[in-house]
Formats: C-alpha cells, structure tokens, sequence
C-alpha cells in the first residue's frame, strides 16, 4: 500500500495555469464554455491536455453479506447472472460503450458463486462479503487484496494504452455498503445517504436505513481509517474501485467515476490520499441520495444529471465524450492571434 501511495502526486499546477491561458486565448468569449472550460484545464494538470483516448470502463463486480437482511428484493444470483450478460455484450453498458467508443472489462473481484466459465477477468479474493450488520465484513488482509486488484488493473490497463479509466460495478445490495461508507466519511446520517437501490418500496426502504443506521453505531469507524471502514462494510468492489481510482492516480491519467459506488470508493481513495481526487471526473449524478453527499464531500460537478440509478458504469460512459470535447476544445480550437482576430470580433 505504501508503495502504490508513494507513486501518487498532485495534479501539475504549471500546466494548469498555462491551460487556463490558452483558455483565454481561444476563440470564443471567456468563460462561455462553461464547466467544460475548468474541465480541460484538470485534465491539463491530469495528463498534460492529451487527449483521454483510448478509453476503458471497468466492471468490478461482487456480493455482499448483508444482502441476507432484506434490504434488496433481487436475490444474490442476479450479480452472477448479470456478469454473464456483461461478457455477451447484452447490458446497457455495453450498449453505451460500444456507441461512445469505450471498451469494457468485467472483474469478478467477489461474486458468491462460480463465474470460472465466463470470459472475464477473475479476481475473486472471497465468494461475497460477511454481514455488515453482525461484524466486519472483511478481514483486513482482504481489503488489501482487492485495493491491489484494482490498482494491479490500473497499472495493466495503462500499460497496455488506455489513457482514461472509467468506473463500473455490480453487486446485489452494494448501495447498503455505500450508504455505510459515505455515512462514515461525510458525517452524513443514515437517512440522508440511504436510497431506493434497485427501487424498493417504502418500508423496505426504512429498513435499510435501519440497518445502515446500526452498522455505523455497531463499528464506530472514524473517517480517518478508510481500510478500518472497508473491513467494516465492505465491499470487495468498493476496495477495488478505491485501488482503481489511486491506479489511475499514481499513472497520471482521468478516471471518471460513475455513480454511488463509485462515489463511496472515491471518498475511499481521497482518505487514503488527498491527490486521488485531482485525477477524478463525476461522470454524472446518481438518483442516490447518497450521491450528492459524496460528490460535496470530494468537490466534484458532474457532468450528467439525468435520474440515473443502474450502476454498470453508465453514467460514467455517457461523460466520456463530454470529457473528449473538452480536451479537443482546449487543443484544436484555433486562438485569436492564430486566427486573425482581434478579441471580441468574434461576437
């Protein structure tokens, strides 16, 4: 871990400033580019304004203990089967991908039951987490494990060309784990980051408040022990996440992150180094309420708002392109002296 954190720095503030210059130079008036205008000049600290292409969404998927409460109609099984979807290219994530031009991995970092038959990337470090609700759902030597998955996966997948990352999940009952982790490291209450999950009913959504509510009385994890929290709550794909997030770090490049999970994980990352959260893009905002508390706590805009709740890495691939047009923006948009005009011709 110390040596995955060592590797990590903040963005480069010189390249920053020169962005933000260019920026003003550029043929349009100042600012009227809005968010896409800040957007370029972070990915000009990130990466040196290259443009985020190739890009990858990384589905790590995996179940959780405390899915044995009741706090999700869909049972367990579903994670498993959704991953065989995945690999046949039938989930709405392969359908964003393949029309934004993104390709897809699919990790099994902790399904519960075998998914050796699939073509994916298997990284099970246990079949599913323990209840959160009863005691830790991990051991401290299996969040270490699945932070390395994910920052072992980052490290391959820049090797191998990608330039952004993109965050994807799947996990029966993963929001409850989020709600706990957000809750943990925004001083959020349960009620204020437990939401509807795949669309439960009313007293269902109660209960899990409640569940979420007793589980960070039951462990009592402070904000400043981000692994304490992960073994508390899990999961193997928010440990995961967390490690992909530090990976696409320490190797200088943008990860979007997609919604809740993403957003818990992210809050994970930040804990463990504060200069995560400069390589971090919200690709959109979840219908989550927990969500929106994350997304304060890192100080991230997302860029998409459209009600979405489904996980998979959707929102996170419906930004890219937004990410693309920004940093083409930046880097092909000819300025006013290249031009020929004087400022304020142009309107």
């Amino acid at each position: 871990m110390e040596e995955y954190l060592a590797r990590i720095g903040p963005a480069d503030e010189a390249a920053m400033a020169a962005a933000t210059q260019r920026q003003q130079s550029l043929t349009k008036p100042a600012g009227s580019l809005g968010v896409l205008e800040d957007l370029s000049v972070r990915v000009a600290g990130m990466t040196g304004a290259v443009v985020p292409s190739p890009a990858v969404v990384t589905v790590f998927a995996a179940d959780h203990g405390v899915h044995a409460q009741g706090v999700s109609p869909w049972p367990q099984e579903v994670t498993a089967a959704m991953l065989a979807n995945f690999a046949a290219g039938g989930a709405a994530v392969n359908a964003f991908a393949t029309n934004n031009r993104v390709d897809v991995r699919v990790v099994d970092v902790g399904v519960a039951s075998d998914v050796d038959q699939l073509d994916i990337v298997h990284a099970k470090v246990r079949p599913g987490t323990r209840d959160l609700s009863v005691g830790p759902a991990l051991t401290d030597d299996e969040v270490l494990a699945a932070v390395a998955v994910g920052f072992e996966l980052a490290d391959k997948l820049v090797l191998d060309g990608y330039r952004c990352l993109l965050t994807g999940d799947m996990g029966i009952a993963n929001t409850t784990a989020s709600a706990a982790l957000i809750a943990t490291f925004t001083g959020a209450t349960a009620d204020q980051v437990t939401g509807r999950g795949t669309g439960i009913d009313d007293a269902t959504l109660a209960h899990k408040t409640a569940v979420v509510e007793a589980a960070l009385v039951l462990h009592e994890v402070p904000a400043t022990e981000p692994l304490k929290a992960l073994a508390a709550y899990g999961g193997l794909e928010h440990a995961a996440l967390a490690g992909y997030i530090l990976g696409a770090a320490a190797n200088k490049v943008p990860v979007i992150l997609d919604g809740v999970i993403a957003g818990a994980a992210a809050l994970v990352a930040q804990a463990l180094h504060p200069s995560a959260v400069d390589y971090c893009v919200a690709g959109h905002r979840s219908a989550e309420p927990g969500h929106a508390v994350a997304l304060k706590a890192l100080g991230l805009q997302p860029l998409v708002d459209l009600d979405l709740r489904l996980g998979e890495g959707t929102g996170a691939v419906l930004a890219y392109p937004i990410l693309c047009c920004a940093v083409r923006a930046l880097a092909e948009m000819a300025t006013f002296e290249s031009a020929g005009i004087a400022a304020g011709e142009e309107a």
